[in-house]
């Protein structure tokens, strides 16, 4: 079965996703964005979520998650909890 690894950053507002998303193109750290502005509990350890499987996630995040090139910064991406930047860090399809 597919699985990866992936952070993400969560916020309110796809606004902030995105000026959040050209920090880290301009070499800003993902992992510290993530414990500075994440709303999700992920962002004590710099937005890892860990390794999961296909479908353990919403729907739209797993879509990304699973077609997205690893170590690309993903978003903004809308689900119901907000607008995440997700970056996967590991795949094996």
């Amino acid at each position: 079965m597919a699985q990866a690894s992936a952070s993400h950053i969560l916020v309110n507002s796809e606004e902030k996703a995105q000026e959040l998303k050209t920090e880290i193109e301009g070499g800003a750290d993902f992992a510290q964005l993530a414990k500075d502005n994440s709303s999700c509990p992920s962002s004590r350890q710099g937005g890892e979520l860990g390794s999961f499987g296909r479908g353990q996630m919403v729907a739209e995040f797993d879509e990304v998650v699973f077609s997205a090139p690893v170590g690309v910064v993903q978003g903004p991406v809308k689900t119901q909890f907000g607008y995440h930047l997700i970056l996967v860090t590991e795949r094996n399809d």
